[in-house]
């Protein structure tokens, strides 16, 4: 098994930047398998074809825009996540449409895509998330660590190992 876990987002940017902050901290305080990949994408866009193609999972952690509350956590699969980025919220959601497309055209689209996305309150020049962006690390954090188990996987926190 493949699988990718992919942090985008401008971290100059205020809560842009939770995507980056929740595969940072996903690596620091987790085990994961061998078969997960954890990449720091930052605002890049189609030098992410290589490591996006052919995935068993691609799982993504980003900014959504949306009408619900500031902090509020979204999970989208597979054809609800190409949806999401007619909206965009910032340039690196162009380039990464561009690759999503560019990987269906090439066949190598992962075969499961999910989406752990945050409601931003603020995208505005700030290097550090707002409150309300330091309050949904943690909830969009264990999000992806849901999806990993989910697979199957082991997926075990640093604390626990030292205490088994």
């Amino acid at each position: 098994m493949r699988i990718l876990v992919l942090g985008v987002g401008n971290i100059l940017l205020s809560d842009e930047g939770i995507g980056v902050r929740i595969v940072e901290a996903l690596e620091e305080r987790y085990h994961l398998p061998e078969c997960v990949e954890v990449l720091d994408g930052g605002t890049a866009g189609m030098e992410l074809i290589g490591p996006m193609a052919d995935r068993d999972h691609l799982i993504i952690a980003d900014v959504v825009l949306s009408s619900q509350q500031a902090g509020s956590i979204l999970v989208l699969r597979d054809d609800e996540v190409p949806a999401l980025f007619t909206r965009k919220i910032s340039p690196h959601q162009l380039g990464l449409s561009d690759v999503l497309s560019a990987l269906h055209l090439t066949d190598e689209f992962p075969q499961r895509l999910t989406l752990v996305g945050v409601v931003p309150e603020s995208l505005e020049p700030h290097i550090g998330l707002t409150l309300t962006g330091q309050a949904a690390l943690e909830p969009a954090l264990r999000k992806v660590v849901e999806v990993l188990r989910s697979e199957g996987l082991e997926v075990i926190a640093k604390e626990e190992s030292l205490h088994v």
